[in-house]
């Protein structure tokens, strides 16, 4: 199917006129246009995101090739861009999640779910960047970017309102208020506001996402602020267990953990002030802070201990460019964050058939850190078809760590585990005090060479890093007393093609990374260093304006992630070996219709690949195939009604499969499901 769908799209190109220029701000920390831009983005604009009214970030981000959310239970997800779905409490380390070009979490105290506290509901757009990222990035920006672009105070309609129901007591409601007050800026208030009873037993979820924004001129400045909240109360559904258990009817909709649940609050806010004058250039700085806390019940471990976390940040980040750019553009910046964050795991009983997991308190500990980072790049148009582009980043990262309880593998009370005749050490075991630091640099160098008019060859070579998350370096397993760990190091090379031929657009990119000293857990489940893995594979992007009221579009990759070496640690020979959970094949394909300019409907194609469980190639799930039909109609000049039924042909499958402690588990897709919804929009 793909491969006819890629030949005609080569073969058939009438002459329509070009879409409108696509702008991005992620790679640059500037508005730029795309084609000016030598990085692999996919920018989702406001239009798709209308259509696909995501119930879950997993469904915008299939449009993005090489890119995976694996959604888990209620608003639960693990990531994979150009990489397999990582796990484990460092796995959101890999990729730098950001609302507005800030990230989400403080560095060192990412979340594997964080993506969800993003307003990518009611977003502008959302950019994502393959690859390890530019300079602006650092910490993080091993694998990829996503980079959520709230809408603007003062630009769309004054007032929107829609309310929207689906299957198992799915309901939400949100709203916008949007006031110009100057040709520059204005006044947002965004409201989300979404309850879900949940496909399987004792599940479903209740979150709030609420935004003020202002946007206007202060002396010579102009100010861009905004404060975001949410809130999320989720009853959790754990996995259910069996060899293709997600086909069995009479165990899809069960719960094995009813008791399970997650509660997180968070914040944020920041000021964007730009000054631009002829004389001094364009300085922009952003003050910003955060403050987050999340408890959960640790379903997935033995004893099912309770986790406490939470933290608060602030920091800035400034970057300056010349009044007078030439041929030579560049920008210079200075980033800088403080955070303090704690964790606390509880256990409420023993386990009886294990002694090394004692009921009581296993970890407290408070996590200081600091960041401060310099970076710079450079863009040096040589010709009228040949531009460099390059960019360096220094960075250094240090945690002052605190202990609040007695050090070591022990009881909270100091006694071991086991009995008085036999003791032995406890799982988890807590350091001593100590501070560690991380001296870090990535860089990128690329260049862009214009074919033809509306043809470009990009190259890039860059290097991205991730010094190791707090939960890596001090939550600590039975034998260990510190967690020898160092930054992780990822270097990438990759070739582009894209352009425009009449109303064809499109992107290939090829690309192979290496990582070096990849930070995973051993046959222990500690955390170690000593992992080499490689991954490449080739990606596309395509769309055809077939004439004025039918699109044909598609995204996707091919791809393979793999171990280089046996590291120390593992539980069997890993060298060659696919790791687990990576698809070499992710692609999804849509054809848009335009009947009446008021009227569109999208039928929608997403495949997932085959891939291994574990790595050791023993277990492996077969992949899927799903459709989905989306339909919206403006009836009236304010009002519109939009239909969408997921899962069309109601196919069997899993969101996400496993293979562990013995067993199969999966995350199940949900079935057929039909959303209904209406909408009021007051243009200006």
């Amino acid at each position: 199917m793909l491969s006819t769908l890629i030949a005609a799209l080569a073969i058939a190109v009438p002459a329509i006129a070009q879409e409108l220029e696509t702008i991005i701000v992620t790679a640059t920390r500037d508005a730029r246009s795309a084609d000016d831009v030598g990085a692999s983005i996919r920018a989702i604009g406001e239009e798709e995101l209308a259509i696909v009214n995501a119930v879950h970030i997993n469904e915008v981000m299939g449009r993005a090739p090489g890119t995976w959310i694996s959604r888990g239970n209620g608003q639960e997800h693990l990531t994979a861009i150009r990489s397999p779905v990582f796990t484990g409490s460092g796995s959101c380390g890999a990729f730098y999640m950001a609302e507005d070009g800030i990230a989400l979490r403080p560095i060192g105290y990412c979340n594997v779910n964080e993506l969800s506290e993003a307003t990518f509901e009611l977003a502008q757009r959302v950019e994502v960047l393959r690859g390890p990222g530019t300079a602006v990035h650092g910490s993080n920006a091993q694998h990829g970017v996503i980079n959520v672009i709230s809408t603007l105070p003062g630009t769309g309609p004054l007032a929107t309102l829609s309310v929207q129901g689906g299957p198992h007591g799915y309901a939400r409601g949100q709203g916008s208020i949007n006031q110009a007050t100057s040709d520059e800026g204005g006044i947002r208030l965004d409201l989300n506001v979404t309850h879900d009873g949940g496909y399987k037993d004792h599940s479903g979820f209740n979150q709030t996402k609420a935004a003020a924004a202002w946007r206007g001129a202060v002396g010579d400045a102009l100010v861009t602020t905004r404060l975001a909240y949410g809130n999320l109360d989720q009853q959790t559904a754990g996995f259910i267990r069996g060899e293709d258990a997600y086909k069995d009817s009479d165990l899809k909709k069960t719960n094995p953990n009813p008791e399970a649940y997650r509660e997180n609050a968070y914040a944020r806010w920041y000021a964007r002030i730009e000054m631009d004058t002829a004389d001094a250039g364009h300085l922009t700085i952003t003050p910003y802070a955060r403050v987050q806390e999340m408890e959960f019940l640790q379903h997935f471990l033995v004893g099912q201990p309770t986790e406490e976390h939470g933290s608060w940040s602030a920091g800035f980040q400034s970057a300056w460019r010349p009044a007078t750019r030439g041929d030579i553009d560049y920008m210079v910046g200075i980033d800088a964050e403080y955070a303090e964050g704690y964790l606390k795991q509880t256990q409420a009983q023993d386990i009886r058939f294990s002694p090394v997991f004692p009921s009581g308190k296993h970890y407290d500990y408070d996590v200081d850190g600091q960041n401060l980072a310099a970076f710079t790049r450079v863009d040096w148009t040589l010709s009228n078809d040949l531009t460099l582009r390059g960019g360096v980043r220094l960075q250094r990262q240090e945690y002052d760590y605190d202990n609040r309880m007695i050090d070591g593998a022990t009881r909270d009370d100091g006694t071991p585990c086991g009995t008085i005749e036999n003791p032995i050490p406890c799982r988890y075991s807590r350091p001593a005090d100590r501070s560690d630091t991380f001296n870090d640099v990535s860089w990128h160098l690329g260049a862009s060479w214009q074919l033809a008019e509306q043809q470009e060859l990009i190259a890039t070579v860059a290097s991205g890093f991730r010094p190791p998350e707090a939960n890596e370096l001090y939550r600590l397993q039975a034998g260990q007393v510190v967690a020898d760990i160092d930054s992780e190091q990822a270097d990438n090379v990759e070739l582009g093609w894209r352009g425009r031929a009449g109303s064809l657009s499109y992107q290939l990119v090829g690309y192979y990374m290496e990582k070096e000293d990849t930070i995973f857990q051993d046959k222990d489940r500690r955390n170690v260093t000593g992992a080499d893995t490689e991954h490449y594979g080739f990606e596309y992007s395509l769309s055809w304006d077939i004439n004025a009221r039918w699109q044909i579009s598609a995204d996707g990759s091919w791809s393979r992630h793999r171990y280089t070496n046996n590291p120390v640690g593992a539980s069997a020979p890993l060298k060659g070996n696919d790791m687990d959970t990576a698809p070499r094949n992710i692609a999804s394909a849509r054809v848009l219709w335009r009947p009446l300019d008021t009227l569109s409907a999208e039928l929608e194609w997403s495949h997932l690949g085959e891939y291994y469980l574990t790595e050791t190639e023993n277990q492996q799930y077969d992949g899927h195939n799903l459709l989905h039909l989306r339909v919206r109609h403006n009836f009236h000049e304010d009002l519109y009604y939009a239909v969408r039924v997921t899962n069309l042909t109601d196919e069997d499958y899993a969101e996400r499969a496993d293979f562990a402690f013995g067993s199969y588990r999966y995350f199940v897709g949900e079935p057929r499901g039909l959303y209904v919804e209406f909408g009021w929009s007051l243009d200006p």
